[in-house]
């Protein structure tokens, strides 16, 4: 019997599997996945779970992977729901719940594809699924902590396709053939406290973080290169924690958010960084401290035979030939791409992160299909 990916994906939602509970999901899967054929292996790492399939033998010369997540991120008010956020009701065509579209009905419809795929055409390769429960948080045990394993264990994907969904409207527009890289940086610029009627007895951090924040925030980083828009920087937050009108505060401190393309490395960022900071200091006396997070880099797997596949398989499912895109925050493909060349493909992604999240019932049919096409075509 054909596993019926909207009936999995009901399964999984009803799983409350909020970051970094494993609320089930996983030992579903690993259920499913071993009466079906593939060996699993769980690759759990600080307190998350994960879980490795593959079928076919070790160290076959092709090897096709999938990579997704069954971590959601919380439903937020309860009372905001119009149903049961770990219900999986149906609607109007629609199924509704938390993980519906991020991106549970992804690991369904690999999962229920790639069974079906080895049953019915046994290939000359291997399948593996490599399915994380930290996607949506730090991410440091989820993705990584199976390419760890995977290294240390001498399994490897030749190519990878991770179920994240990419179109932005209509099934079938987008995918992904990589991403920005991110990166947050926090400045505390410090002077001397004083009274705002002796402003020379003082020295005034304020205006400096001014100078800091306008001066970062008009710098154009870059024009676009030949797969990705403009870099761009965001100032989310400047704080001074002051209430009192009538005192000049000691510190100040701001935020912002980079993302940039393949014109630059994170390490060119913070070097910029540095030499900002440093013009302030000498200009305004005072001191600036600094931290740094990096989300990760930006990367491409430049367009050829994997997105052809993926396309191909797309357009005669659906009509549409995707577009080629990079846009859009950071996946675990930022992890993969290390490993082997990635490339992203998934439903429609309107509700994902959203109260009533919920997913077309017809476009995860639609996703299964498109990818026991793309398992078909690989191995022919």
């Amino acid at each position: 019997m054909p596993i019926d990916p909207v009936a999995l994906t009901a399964d999984l939602i009803r799983c409350p599997s909020v970051t970094p509970a494993e609320g089930g999901a996983l030992v579903l899967l690993e259920k499913l996945l071993t009466e079906g054929g593939f060996h699993c292996t769980r690759v759990d790492r600080g307190g998350i779970a994960n879980l490795y399939a593959r079928w076919g033998r070790q160290g076959a010369n092709r090897t096709f992977g999938f990579n997704g997540h069954t971590d959601v991120v919380p439903i937020g008010n309860r009372d905001d729901w119009s149903v049961d956020p770990f219900g999986a009701e149906v609607k109007d065509g629609f199924m509704y719940g938390r993980g519906a579209t991020d991106m549970k009905s992804g690991v369904a419809a690999f999962a229920a594809a790639a069974i079906d795929f080895v049953q019915d055409t046994p290939p000359d390769g291997a399948v593996v699924l490599a399915i994380t429960g930290d996607e949506e948080a730090d991410a440091l045990d989820g993705t990584t902590a199976l390419l760890d394993w995977m290294a240390a264990n001498n399994e490897a994907m030749s190519v990878c396709l991770v179920g994240e969904p990419t179109c932005p409207n209509t099934m079938g527009e987008t995918m992904k053939i990589g991403r920005r890289g991110s990166l947050t940086a926090w400045f505390t610029v410090r002077g001397t406290q004083g009274h705002s009627a002796y402003p020379h007895r003082a020295n005034n951090p304020l205006p400096a973080i001014a100078r800091l924040v306008d001066r970062l925030s008009s710098h154009e980083l870059d024009q676009g290169t030949d797969h990705f828009d403009p870099s761009t920087l965001a100032v989310v937050t400047i704080d001074t924690g002051n209430p009192a009108t009538n005192v000049i505060p000691a510190a100040a401190t701001c935020a912002v958010n980079v993302r940039f393309n393949d014109a630059h490395d994170s390490q060119a960022i913070i070097d910029w960084f540095q030499s900002e900071t440093a013009l302030i200091k000498d200009a305004f006396g005072v001191q600036v401290e600094m931290q740094v997070k990096v989300s990760g880099e930006s990367f491409v797997t430049p367009p050829g035979e994997l997105s052809d596949l993926v396309a191909n398989a797309v357009a005669q499912e659906t009509g549409v030939r995707p577009e080629l895109s990079t846009s859009g925050g950071t996946s675990d493909a930022r992890f993969v791409k290390d490993h082997c060349p990635v490339v992203e493909f998934g439903l429609v992604g309107k509700t994902m992160h959203e109260v009533d999240e919920r997913v077309s019932v017809e476009q995860i049919g639609q996703l299964k299909a498109i990818y026991k096409s793309i398992l078909t075509e690989y191995f022919a």
